[in-house]
């Protein structure tokens, strides 16, 4: 082998090596499908509300009470606020969720290439990060591709690994109080490689009340951006 060949291929070596300790080195955002409806979802003046657990079972469980605190957190940031003890509430709003028993995903690790750089073709989208209520970072147009698909064309290698898939969601009602009418439904959906409730249902939360309440019929692809490391 010539010195040329040599040289290029110990860079192509590093480089690959390169790419993939970046990747290993970057926490994984969180990524929400996310459909939201309404009717007459009032604007918000300070009207009250009330949060229940679609399932029975979970009404009064301190798991259910924090997640159902950062929904209040999240309406009143909007403009609605709790309603007080012993006071009719002007809405209800009814909240589920769970995750599932994760499959199996079988996929080809890349070889050289970054998503963050370019070089995936027209199907893959530089993040935009934009600077949220309360100082959240959220990042829109990301795809990672060892989540949401192939990686197409171009690879250099095709070693064959699998892993396991979780799939959560979030269910968000919230209904007049006076007559039950419909105001407000909102759905989000999400896949992960993990399936603890405690850090999946806060960044479910968070996906659905981004841009709340949305355009009604429109569903979304929202990323909540990892922490920041202090």
């Amino acid at each position: 082998m010539n010195m040329s060949k040599k040289i290029s291929r110990r860079f192509g070596l590093a480089a690959i090596a390169g790419a993939a300790l970046a990747l290993a080195g970057c926490a994984t955002p969180f990524k929400a499908d996310v459909a939201r409806f309404q009717t007459q979802l009032p604007a918000p003046q300070g009207q009250s509300f009330v949060i229940e657990a679609a399932n029975p079972a979970l009404q009064g469980g301190i798991e259910f009470g924090q997640y159902a605190n950062l929904v209040a957190g999240e309406l009143t940031r909007y403009g609605y606020r709790p309603a007080a003890n012993g006071e009719h509430p002007d809405m209800i709003v009814r909240m589920d969720y769970g995750v599932d028993k994760g499959r199996e995903r079988v996929v080809s690790s890349p070889g050289f290439g970054d998503p963050w750089y370019g070089g995936f073709g027209p199907r893959y989208y530089r993040p935009v990060i934009v600077r949220g209520p309360g100082g959240r970072r959220y990042v829109y147009g990301y795809r990672d591709p060892f989540l949401w698909g192939g990686f197409g064309p171009g690879w250099g290698y095709n070693d064959v690994s699998s892993y396991t898939v979780y799939s959560s969601g979030l269910n968000l009602q919230i209904n007049r109080a006076a007559d039950g009418y419909r105001l407000f439904e909102g759905h989000a959906e999400a896949q992960s490689r993990d399936n603890n409730l405690q850090a999946l249902v806060p960044n479910l939360i968070e996906a659905m009340f981004t841009g709340f309440p949305g355009n009604s019929g429109e569903r979304v692809r929202i990323t909540v951006a990892p922490p920041e490391k202090g």
